[in-house]
């Protein structure tokens, strides 16, 4: 059964991981967007970039024959998502979303809840700050001119140096996170407030933990909708979920 992965998440990892232990039964090629310049790689067929859209997507799905997509991608990486969505229905191929519930606050953290990155950068108010963003490198443009803070951006790459904020510190790291680790980054650089996207997971959620320790606040930022028929929570539903059309015959399903 052929399988093609979008991945690059942490859940996508633990799927190639099981999908390697079982390569008997499925023939898996997981695609990478190529913006992480040091992936980390499975042991299975990997792609590199996008597709050309979803008319170049639902194209390669036909060429390549295969029988099922897991979109394991980010849950803001919007553009491939939806991408897929309408590939998968030209070209009649069964596709599951593998989404991490999201986070939630609790009655101890100082959350201010926003729906997109301009909203988080008005959030901050014209007040200077010390602001530890934790967006990833392709949302910073709406705090370019979101006033005199003190900026410190943690990303697993260095950005495109136009995009920072005037004076923005850059901190290379690579999740997960422990949670003292992040008490101390916090403490350290005297944050007032952190900027992030409501990702899910357990990669980054000590900052949330630490942040809620010393009362720093918190700008929340919304995931946008993606509009997928089939989603499950975690990789061993998705497991399952391919178990049972390999099971049944993907063949037959395409069929119906």
């Amino acid at each position: 059964m052929r399988v093609l992965v979008l991945g690059g998440t942490t859940e996508a990892r633990q799927l190639y991981t099981l999908l390697e232990r079982h390569a008997a039964r499925f023939d898996t090629t997981v695609s990478l967007a190529g913006v992480t310049r040091a992936p980390v790689l499975p042991a299975l067929a990997v792609r590199i970039g996008g597709f050309g859209g979803a008319d170049g997507l639902r194209d390669w799905l036909l060429a390549h024959r295969i029988d099922a997509v897991v979109d394991a991608t980010h849950p803001f990486a919007t553009q491939i998502s939806g991408n897929a969505v309408r590939a998968c229905a030209a070209a009649h191929v069964p596709l599951l979303r593998v989404e991490r519930p999201g986070w939630a606050p609790t009655p101890d953290d100082r959350w201010t809840l926003v729906p997109d990155m301009q909203a988080a950068a008005r959030a901050l108010g014209a007040k200077p700050r010390r602001v530890l963003l934790t967006v990833g490198r392709k949302d910073l443009l709406p705090f370019a001119g979101a006033g005199a803070h003190d900026w410190l951006l943690r990303s697993v790459d260095h950005p495109d140096a136009s995009l920072l904020p005037p004076g923005c510190r850059v901190l290379l790291a690579r999740g997960p996170f422990a949670e003292a680790e992040e008490e101390v980054l916090l403490r350290r650089e005297r944050i007032d407030v952190i900027v992030t996207k409501n990702s899910g997971g357990s990669a980054t959620r000590a900052k949330l933990a630490a942040a809620r320790r010393l009362g720093v606040a918190v700008i929340m930022v919304a995931r946008p909708p993606v509009a997928c028929a089939h989603t499950v929570a975690d990789t061993l539903a998705a497991m399952a979920w391919l178990d049972g059309l390999h099971a049944h015959g993907a063949a037959t399903l395409r069929e119906v």
